[in-house]
């Protein structure tokens, strides 16, 4: 390594990068892991657009993030494919092509023991037709410029397969085989693909008090969305060369 250094061109550096100045599309950015990433992206100063199902949560989530930087926001279902497309539009107008996308929404079931076949399609639809969705209308907006990145934020249960959340694994363990799949398909066109694995996260997904959320924390049992948001930073200032294809992270002392 230090003959290579010794060798190395003349100007040849290490180049920074940063988010500052990126667009940015984040879906589910209403609460959790989105509104985390939202609020820590666009304090950095990148111009973020999220969008979510629920007034409520979208209009706190949009003024908190008026409050760090440069943030716009937009009512949409990812599970329906015209209003993806209509999420596009909007930040067409709002931001132009768009530097990053952050697959983010996503919604908990247990098992098909639970529910009826259009309760799994509407979680099928959201937590992996959706993300298809939104990389479709992203990579068609990157391939001009022959950049662009691409981070879907799974889950750990793709791998542990917990029983009796069997529709829920099966949505994670779909995005897990198609981010491999497409990022074979784009990198090679400037396009990066990430995916992030969380284990236990604290969000308004668990059905557990806030203040449970809290001290499972504090004991390092439970990961806080702020501990995601940082993870997806770090893939997305990695140096052009450099693609983080894979990241798993778990609280230090969850048991499975």
């Amino acid at each position: 390594m230090k003959e290579m250094a010794n060798h190395r061109p003349e100007g040849w550096h290490h180049e920074p990068v940063n988010v500052e100045g990126k667009n940015v599309i984040i879906s589910g950015g209403t609460t959790g892991i989105g509104r985390a990433a939202m609020l820590l992206l666009a304090s950095l100063g990148a111009r973020v657009l999220i969008f979510g199902r629920h007034d409520r949560e979208l209009m706190e989530a949009y003024q908190e993030g008026r409050e760090a930087g440069e943030v716009f926001c937009i009512k949409a279902d990812q599970s329906r494919p015209e209003e993806v497309k209509k999420v596009f539009a909007e930040a067409d107008t709002r931001l132009g092509p768009p530097d990053i996308l952050i697959n983010n929404a996503g919604l908990g079931w247990k098992s098909i023991e639970q529910g009826r076949y259009g309760d799994w399609e509407y979680i099928v639809k959201t937590n992996l037709m959706g993300y298809m969705a939104c990389a479709r209308e992203a990579i068609v907006r990157m391939d001009p410029r022959g950049e662009g990145h691409i981070v879907n934020v799974g889950s750990m249960s793709a791998d542990l397969r917990e029983p009796g959340y069997d529709v829920y694994v099966a949505t994670k363990g779909a995005i897990q085989a198609w981010s491999e799949s497409l990022r074979k398909e784009v990198n090679g066109r400037g396009i990066r693909v990430t995916l992030i694995e969380p284990g236990q996260v604290g969000t308004d997904m668990k059905n557990l008090s806030v203040e449970e959320q809290y001290r499972q924390m504090e004991e390092r049992k439970m990961l806080s969305p702020e501990d995601v948001a940082e993870t997806i930073h770090w893939c997305l200032v990695q140096p052009p060369r450099c693609d983080i294809v894979q990241v798993q992270l778990r609280p230090v002392l969850q048991l499975i």
